[in-house]
């Protein structure tokens, strides 16, 4: 964690792109070290926003790239099961990409978000809203807990 920290607002970047694809990395923890470590409060919230988006965007355009034969074959699951999935996701429309924060379900949803072709304007602005309040959210709780042990 800490060579991300060397490397700046770049490394900060880097961990929360990372973070939001498929490949686990805590990118709160990161983002709790910058801000211990008097980086600016805002920079640092808005640095951690804008990597997550885009792996989050990344994985929405690798679902965009999926096809209906491999995701039968390595997923185990039918065609009619994942239409069944496609009815779900298509009723939420692009609001569900708020939730692409989360863990565990956050990626699988932003790549099925691509995959079923969910309007693009409609993901990128809801994912954004999502992973920035998370951001802040964490940015705050380390702020507080910070000057509280103080």
């Amino acid at each position: 964690m800490e060579t991300f920290a060397e490397w700046g607002y770049l490394g900060l970047f880097v961990a929360c792109f990372i973070a939001a694809t498929l490949i686990p990395l805590a990118s709160e923890i990161v983002l709790s070290l910058f801000i211990l470590t008097n980086y600016d409060f805002t920079t640092s919230i808005i640095v951690a926003s804008l990597g997550s988006w885009v792996g989050g965007m990344s994985s929405y355009y690798l679902g965009w790239l999926g096809r209906w034969d491999i995701v039968e074959k390595y997923s185990k699951l039918t065609k009619e099961k994942i239409k069944s999935y496609q009815s779900k996701i298509k009723s939420w429309d692009g609001l569900i990409a708020f939730f692409s924060w989360a863990p565990v379900v956050g990626d699988p949803l932003a790549i099925a978000l691509g995959f079923f072709r969910i309007n693009v304007y409609i993901v990128t602005s809801w994912m954004l809203i999502g992973k920035s309040i998370r951001f802040i959210v964490w940015g705050f709780l380390t702020y507080w807990g910070m000057m509280s042990i103080a």
